[in-house]
């Protein structure tokens, strides 16, 4: 089926959009215009969605809203937000009694005309994602980027062509029902992630198992060999089986060499690209972000146009995004940083002890690994939200926890955080929001809580 077959059928069908967020919100606009009859569904009320709720209903939308908005839909179809969990029983028993449960991407992943390149993992997902879209754009390619990143994709399909290239970001949400994999998977590492959502960590796993476990032989993957969990991942690759390593050479992928070489190696052949210090971004988890990618692209993008990238590109928003300069201290947002493995990933960027703004809601991942990289590089914690106690006790509790060597804060906001730091920085430190949590005790989402630090830091 291409779009404009599903585009006819669901004419007249009722449709449930559940969940008015950036996925779903612009599907309703446009299945409204194909002539679908669509019900938004949302478990906020109406006080709470604000003025995106007057804008459906004027569109022709019906609203569903409140705690029982998945209670006993009748209608034919029915779209999940990507944060709803797809074992939901009321999702359960839509599907018993015959409705289709879908989800955009799954859909535009049926319908798409051009190849795709996809990316998952626990970390890096963006920087990569943006990183493989970059080197496709400057090899002269037109580009589409969606998914977990920026906006929904099936909304503009009638704008991608054949010749064109979509390049997506997938949550293990957005996976965890897909039954259709891209042209190119890029898996840049697995680690505890999202297991206030997830039953297990089991079933995380399998969802990132997703992005390649239906690629033909035509596809090729791109696993970091360097993670034990991806690593394992290859059994299942189909098709060509690309690897990224910061430790050591291979027979096919990007890997980095003990001079900081960037080399890529296809069948043992072997041809250098460039050095990691053509690379404008800091840290060595970026490194291996452009491996991934470069893993991800090779055949189709020149290393002319790779190294052009790596020297150009100035990062992404929310990720070590330096934020100021004041009275001699550098200011860092670091936002995306929401599980623990981020923020160690952003110390060691960092080549002295920082000032570390962190804490925020819990999504029930240990803190345990964190602490050691606290004690090594952080000279003064400031511990804010839900997670602060859980954060200060493994710190504490830790055999090499010295109260001479760390201070620590704790503080009731994030403005009391940029306070406190303030206060107690002195010329040359650096200070990094990398809060090892999601925001969603104070913010709707990461972005939300990086936009709200860079105000107060610019406001000093």
């Amino acid at each position: 089926m291409d779009y404009k077959q599903f585009f006819y059928m669901i004419k007249n069908k009722r449709i449930a959009m559940c969940g008015i967020g950036v996925s779903n919100t612009p599907l309703i606009i446009k299945f409204l215009e194909l002539g679908a009859k669509v019900y938004a569904c949302d478990r906020r009320e109406r006080h709470q969605i604000g003025n995106i709720a007057d804008e459906l209903e004027s569109a022709g939308a019906k609203l569903i809203l409140g705690e029982n908005y998945l209670k006993n839909l009748d209608v034919d179809i029915i779209f999940r937000t990507p944060g709803m969990n797809f074992g939901l029983p009321e999702l359960v028993e839509a599907r018993k009694r015959g409705i289709a449960v879908t989800s955009e991407m799954e859909v535009f992943f049926d319908l798409c005309p051009a190849p795709i390149f996809a990316v998952t993992g626990s970390d890096g997902k963006t920087t990569t994602t943006t990183l493989i879209a970059e080197m496709l754009k400057a090899e002269g390619k037109t580009v589409h980027v969606g998914g977990n990143i920026g906006h929904p994709l099936l909304p503009e399909i009638e704008k991608i062509h054949p010749e064109d290239v979509v390049v997506a970001e997938l949550s293990s949400f957005q996976l965890i029902s897909m039954r259709k994999s891209p042209d190119v998977a890029v898996v840049t590492n697995i680690s505890p992630n999202h297991l206030d959502i997830h039953k297990d960590m089991d079933e995380y796993v399998s969802a990132k198992l997703n992005i390649l476990i239906h690629q033909n032989a035509f596809s090729r993957t791109v696993l970091n060999d360097d993670c034990e969990i991806t690593k394992g991942f290859s059994k299942y690759v189909r098709g060509q089986d690309m690897r990224f390593s910061m430790q050591h050479k291979l027979y096919n992928g990007a890997w980095l060499g003990d001079d900081g070489d960037i080399c890529v190696s296809f069948c043992g052949d072997t041809i250098k690209v460039m050095n990691r210090k053509d690379i404008a971004i800091l840290g060595d988890h970026n490194v291996a972000n452009y491996l991934a990618a470069i893993s991800a692209v090779f055949g189709h993008v020149s290393p002319e146009n790779i190294k052009k990238v790596a020297r150009e590109f100035k990062g992404v928003e929310h990720r070590i995004e330096f934020v100021r300069e004041l009275d001699g201290v550098k200011y860092y947002n670091d936002s995306i940083a929401t599980s623990p493995t981020r923020t160690i990933a952003v110390l060691n960027a960092f080549d002295k002890r920082v000032i570390l703004i962190a804490g925020g809601y819990d999504k029930h991942i240990p803190f345990d690994p964190l602490v050691p990289v606290i004690l090594d590089k952080v000279k003064i914690l400031i511990l804010t939200g839900p997670t602060a106690e859980q954060i200060e006790s493994a710190v504490k509790s830790h055999p090499d926890y010295n109260t001479e060597e760390i201070k620590i804060f704790r503080s009731e906001n994030l403005e009391q955080s940029v306070r406190i730091a303030r206060q107690n920085a002195e010329p040359g430190d650096i200070v990094t929001l990398s809060p090892a949590c999601a925001s969603f005790d104070a913010y709707p989402n990461f972005a939300a809580r990086g936009n709200h630090f860079k105000q107060l830091v610019n406001s000093l």
